[in-house]
């Protein structure tokens, strides 16, 4: 690794060049000292397929490489130049035109930063750069916003509104395990131990982790399996023959018709897990145990829920302030 001694030279040099003369110096000192690809290039679509390799044998899951994918794919369209010759002011203007053009929220711009983040500190891990250009790029500051949860009585509501026992049973687990929709749908039959009320989901990652849920959950799953007459090891199925895995989108699409029918604002898969979350902090539940509950890798992501516990907020100031 050279780059201490391109960055060192540079420094030298930089009251003696302007900007495009020091670029070409450290793209000819690069060349220079990379004794393993001498003056090697290789095309963008060779580094981004190469990137997106490393990450798949760091875990990432398929849905999160297509991510990486798309969003690469859409900087280079959009910049028109190679990766190893982008700067800094070139990544800032894309964020700003992506933002400015689509209207895009400060929590997307901050993803797309994070992914070209990921991926410029690779190419420069992997000598195709000197220096990354994000890392002048700062975390995009992203407004903290108070999200929904449903309240005891939404919740009844819901239930009742429920047309069978699939529902019924969906929407209690839901409830009570907080899990993602895309856990919910591998559930299978077998996956489910109603003695102990727990079972194994296959989380982000790929990763397993053990979730509970309640007494009033497991009836309705009893109830629910009980009446089953396919054969289809997945827990949730489709009404009608062939009584086929139920799909996120399925799923999405009967909350969300329930929440009509309802006049309730926002009702999908999300929701519950936070309200669940939300649920456990308010009766003191320790944070690193809703982390475990939620599948959460970084408890940062566990503390987004704490902020939405206003009431809690509320009812201490009148114990304590009032």
């Amino acid at each position: 690794m050279h780059a201490t001694t391109i960055d060192a030279i540079s420094i030298q040099m930089q009251p003696f060049l302007n900007c495009d003369q020091m670029k070409k110096l450290r793209e000819v000192l690069k060349c220079t000292f990379s004794q393993s690809r001498p003056m090697e290039t290789k095309r963008d679509e060779d580094l981004v397929a190469a990137f997106i390799e490393a990450k798949q044998v760091e875990g990432c899951s398929p849905k999160t490489l297509d991510y990486y994918r798309n969003t690469l794919e859409k900087l280079q369209a959009s910049l028109k130049m190679s990766f190893t010759q982008v700067e800094t002011a070139d990544l800032r203007s894309y964020l700003t035109k992506y933002e400015r053009e689509r209207g895009s929220s400060k929590v997307t711009i901050d993803n797309i930063r994070r992914i070209m983040s990921s991926f410029f500190s690779w190419l420069e891990e992997e000598d195709y750069i000197v220096k990354s250009p994000v890392r002048r790029i700062h975390r995009v500051k992203v407004a903290l916003v108070i999200k929904e949860t449903f309240s005891d009585e939404d919740l009844e509501i819901i239930r009742e509104s429920c047309l069978n026992r699939r529902d019924l049973a969906l929407v209690d687990l839901l409830v009570s395990t907080g899990m993602r929709v895309g856990e919910l749908v591998k559930l299978n039959r077998e996956d489910i131990d109603l003695n102990e009320r727990e079972c194994i989901v296959l989380g982000k990652g790929n990763k397993q982790r053990m979730v509970y849920f309640d007494a009033r959950a497991k009836l309705h799953l009893e109830d629910y399996l009980h009446h089953r007459t396919d054969c289809n090891p997945a827990l949730f199925v489709t009404l009608s023959k062939p009584h086929d895995r139920l799909t996120i989108g399925a799923i999405e699409l009967r909350l969300r018709k329930i929440g009509q029918r309802l006049d309730m604002h926002r009702v999908h898969p999300h929701k519950f897990r936070r309200t669940l979350a939300t649920y456990a902090i308010g009766k003191g539940m320790p944070i690193e145990q809703v982390q475990k509950l939620l599948g959460h890798a970084k408890i940062d992501t566990t503390m987004h829920y704490a902020m939405v516990s206003q009431n809690n907020v509320k009812a201490s100031h009148r114990r304590y302030l009032d």
